[in-house]
């Protein structure tokens, strides 16, 4: 049994942990309780060695390890998938540690977290502290669980401490665009790259709502008639190192294609022939670019005189290699739009690499496509994208003096609308068309868990007015583009435009 020790003008309880072991009871951040009469010491010397004998009992001095030490031995601890371990390291050595580190766990309050919160956004966007907030109560939940804490500072208690009404911390509304807001970006995106693979890639994120990840990391093998069959993604690391790994939330799903969409797929990879990539031996849909695109740094490319000279790559080698291969005609129209373009032999870059880049897509090509600007990037300001005006949408002009030469610049389709809108884009335009809910979790790769749900099943029907309605879209965003100009100088959108190349 517990008993009571004098000490001078109090008491103090002692209790046996194990033989030739003895605790003293000791409050929350480890201090040595001072009982005034003996009556109270013993009681709490014995209530402390019932927990012993229960197995309940935990060394109160490991409430006195640093924060630092136990999120180091934490993070250790976990098992998750590398894109949430990638997370949890930034959120902790960027923003727990600089203000927590040295602190005892039991000696971190309320207030302290509420002080670091405040001060975190007068910096940061309020959604990107409230995840980290949300790491730390899991990191000190962890250590409730463990018996190192009795509550969680961290945890928020509803209404207390704030003003009345709407939440201030909502972030704007996300961005999202129409069918013509999608093909119109898909041709600019495939403009800036030189290349076809950027507007199917943005047109099959726009009608399918499909993941960034999801979407670089589709292999060939799961591209079908009329489907694409979601098994994997590729996850970008802050290291540079894209993780084949499940998808997000293990939203393992078939999602149903129209035909056109499906052809225009397929057609691509019957065009591009891709390859196993040399980091994971797999055969993907899409391939990156040799380097990322940074708007003013890459000179034109052989595929832009082409597109501006109204001719083949082909006549354009031949101009460059053999000119009299060619007709006096033709000569000239190459010639100059080398000149309007800034054209030099050997400036572009050839060779493809295995995968986009986050950064490279999405910066250099989507962002620019969407708002017609290039972001800014030291050490150029922004500025809007120099296009030459014929034949339209314009073909972007490269290299130095890229501005003197160009004649206009594109206007914004959809500013703010990042790759991931297109997410929210596909869904938006499901809920215009009626499609219902059960359809559209399945196909987003939600899951429901409300009762009602249980007993909601996709059928053909659905299906079908979806696939019916997604086309009608499609094709009246065709026609719309057709009517401001019949021609596009990207191939495949001019072939979908009906116009002979």
């Amino acid at each position: 049994m517990g008993y009571a020790e004098k000490r001078g003008a109090y008491w103090r309880g002692r209790y046996k942990i194990e033989d030739g072991k003895y605790g003293t009871v000791s409050d929350a951040t480890g201090a040595v309780v001072k009982f005034a009469t003996k009556r109270e010491a013993k009681q709490a010397a014995d209530a402390e060695e019932v927990g012993v004998r229960r197995g309940e009992w935990r060394d109160p001095a490991l409430g006195q390890a640093t924060f630092g030490e136990y999120a180091s031995r934490w993070y250790a601890a976990q098992d998750l998938a590398a894109s949430t371990m990638q997370n949890y390291k930034r959120h902790i050595e960027e923003h727990l540690l600089p203000d927590f580190q040295d602190k005892a766990l039991s000696g971190i309050l309320r207030t302290d977290v509420d002080a670091w919160e405040k001060k975190e956004k007068a910096v940061y966007a309020a959604s990107s502290v409230k995840t980290w907030r949300s790491t730390l109560h899991l990191i000190l939940e962890d250590a409730i669980d463990e018996g190192l804490l009795t509550s969680n500072p961290a945890a928020r208690r509803r209404g207390r401490g704030k003003r009345a009404g709407r939440s201030r911390d909502r972030g704007p509304e996300k961005t999202v665009t129409d069918a013509l807001g999608i093909l119109l970006t898909a041709e600019r995106a495939a403009l800036l790259s030189g290349r076809d693979d950027e507007f199917v890639a943005v047109v099959l994120k726009g009608y399918t709502g499909m993941r960034w990840a999801e979407v670089v990391g589709l292999e060939t093998e799961y591209v079908r008639s009329r489907a694409f069959r979601v098994e994997w993604q590729l996850y970008e690391l802050d290291i540079g190192e894209l993780v084949r790994c499940p998808p997000k939330d293990d939203s393992y799903r078939t999602i149903d294609s129209p035909d056109w969409l499906s052809a225009l797929v397929l057609n691509h990879i019957a065009r591009t022939k891709p390859t196993a990539c040399p980091c994971h031996g797999k055969s993907y849909v899409f391939h990156g670019q040799g380097t990322a695109r940074t708007g003013g740094h890459h000179g034109a490319k052989l595929v832009d005189v082409a597109r501006l000279a109204g001719v083949s790559t082909g006549t354009v080698s031949n101009v460059l290699n053999h000119p009299d291969r060619v007709t006096q005609a033709t000569l000239a129209k190459v010639e100059q739009a080398v000149t309007d373009l800034g054209f030099v032999r050997g400036g572009a870059v050839t060779e493809n690499a295995a995968h986009w880049r986050r950064n490279g897509f999405g910066t250099w090509l989507f962002t620019p496509a969407v708002s017609g600007w290039y972001p800014k990037k030291a050490p150029q300001e922004a500025r809007p994208v120099p296009v030459l005006g014929e034949p339209w949408p314009g073909i972007p002009a490269r290299g130095r003096g890229a501005a003197a030469r160009a004649d206009a610049c594109w206007l914004p389709i959809a500013k703010g609308l990042t790759p991931h809108g297109l997410r929210h884009t596909h869904r938006t335009m499901m809920e215009d068309l009626g499609t219902e809910k059960v359809l559209m979790d399945e196909r987003m790769g939600h899951i429901d868990g409300s009762v009602s749900a249980r007993y909601a099943h996709v059928t053909p029907g659905m299906r079908q007015r979806l696939m019916s309605g997604l086309t009608e879209r499609w094709e009246a965003a065709l026609d719309a583009r057709r009517a401001v100009c019949p021609t596009s100088p990207v191939r495949v959108l001019n072939d979908l435009l009906g116009v002979e190349a």
